[in-house]
């Protein structure tokens, strides 16, 4: 149901006003991929006209921007935790790396919000934002990713600091790509059961990202050891 909320008369009004649309635009994530998020629906939603809507936030893809950072920030949150649980710490590198690429694949797998916000970040998130918000979500992504690259250290310490970054990084682009490919569109999966020989081509989220982590993982690793 709606809510009709009176003109914010000073910042704590404000911020509740932004907490409400980020919270109605995370609900409407659970329900609808990014793609069919629409500025209309999400101001029905909250009971707000959309030009009060834009008040807060300038646009659509503002709005899921901010929700990526904080997606992200709460994935980190846990992610400790869950390498803890899944590294054995007196395993060699090469198991661990592994084990490491595995975890991470089960971890973001579980987040199928994040992963799609994930993979419309540069190509449509980063779109239709001005130079502040741009930079502003830049800044919490560096943030981001260091924070990343310090937890895959924490257990795989031969990478490296440069190393560890890249790594993130890849992750980051690696999980957007696949996670495309793994949800094709209705046409590609009817073309798909048309013609058995084109199952090869049909990605499994979770598999595939997990092998291709542990390939780069296994790059690095490579290059570090010369």
């Amino acid at each position: 149901m709606a809510t009709t909320f009176q003109r914010a008369r000073n910042e704590e009004q404000r911020a509740v006003r932004r907490k409400a649309i980020l919270d109605t635009t995370a609900a409407m994530l659970t329900e609808m991929p990014v793609a069919e998020v629409s500025l209309n629906e999400l101001s029905r939603r909250v009971g707000l006209a959309k030009s009060n809507v834009l008040r807060y936030f300038e646009s659509r893809e503002a709005v899921l921007l901010e929700l990526l950072d904080t997606a992200t920030r709460d994935w980190l949150e846990h992610l400790g935790t869950a390498l803890d649980e899944a590294v054995d710490p007196g395993a060699g590198t090469a198991e661990r790396a592994d084990l490491l690429a595995a975890a991470l694949a089960d971890s973001l797998a579980a987040r199928p919000v994040l992963c799609d916000l994930v993979s419309a970040q540069a190509a449509v998130l980063e779109r239709n934002v001005s130079a502040q918000v741009a930079a502003d979500y830049k800044r919490a992504a560096i943030a981001n990713v260091d924070a990343f690259a310090g937890r895959v250290r924490a257990h795989l310490p031969e990478l490296g600091e440069q190393d560890a970054l890249r790594f993130a990084a890849a992750t980051v682009m690696v999980t957007g790509a696949v996670w495309t490919h793994a949800h094709p569109s209705p046409g590609m999966l009817a073309a798909y059961e048309a013609d058995p020989s084109l199952a090869a081509l049909r990605l499994e989220f979770p598999t595939t990202l997990r092998d291709m982590l542990q390939v780069v993982l296994s790059g690095l690793l490579a290059r570090a050891a010369r």
